[in-house]
């Protein structure tokens, strides 16, 4: 007798899963590229991490990501981004929500403003800069406390 080439089905056999779940667009290793041989002229803003290896003239508004100049990335451009890596050349002022960080064979021409700074030896910084404390919500909290205890007490000492 013949017996047909599909397999029987049995209750106990394992089944066979040959889908292969998509990467999602969000992982955070996933970040746009500008290659070292791309020249932009304006603005570049996104919503996800960018490594610029190329030249960009104008602005680069990331706020809440990570921008990287690459070695060969030349940017004479104001960055606003949570994070900046400098490893290539930037000209302009730069403010940053988390960390900058410029590495051995980096250079920054600009002002800065920012919460953490690591400038490593080699590198070269020209500008002024400015290292702002964060706060924590209970830090402002208690301060506003304190402005606001005087107030009360001067008012029960006025009605007596």
């Amino acid at each position: 007798m013949l017996q047909s080439p599909e397999p029987k089905y049995s209750p106990n056999a394992v089944p066979t899963n040959s889908y292969t779940p998509v990467k999602p667009a969000t992982s955070p290793m996933d970040q746009a590229h500008i290659g070292r041989s791309l020249v932009i002229k304006g603005e570049v803003t996104g919503a996800e991490s960018i490594f610029i290896d190329g030249r960009v003239e104008g602005t680069i508004n990331f706020p809440g990501n990570r921008v990287t100049i690459g070695r060969n990335g030349n940017v004479a451009a104001n960055i606003n981004s949570k994070e900046l890596v400098i490893m290539g050349k930037v000209q302009g002022n730069v403010e940053c929500a988390d960390r900058l960080d410029i590495r051995s064979e980096g250079l920054l021409m600009g002002d800065v403003v920012t919460h953490r700074i690591s400038v490593e030896e080699g590198a070269i910084l020209k500008g002024g800069f400015e290292v702002r404390h964060t706060e924590t919500n209970d830090q402002k909290t208690q301060a506003q406390n304190k402005l606001e205890a005087p107030k009360a007490l001067a008012a029960v000492a006025g009605n007596a």
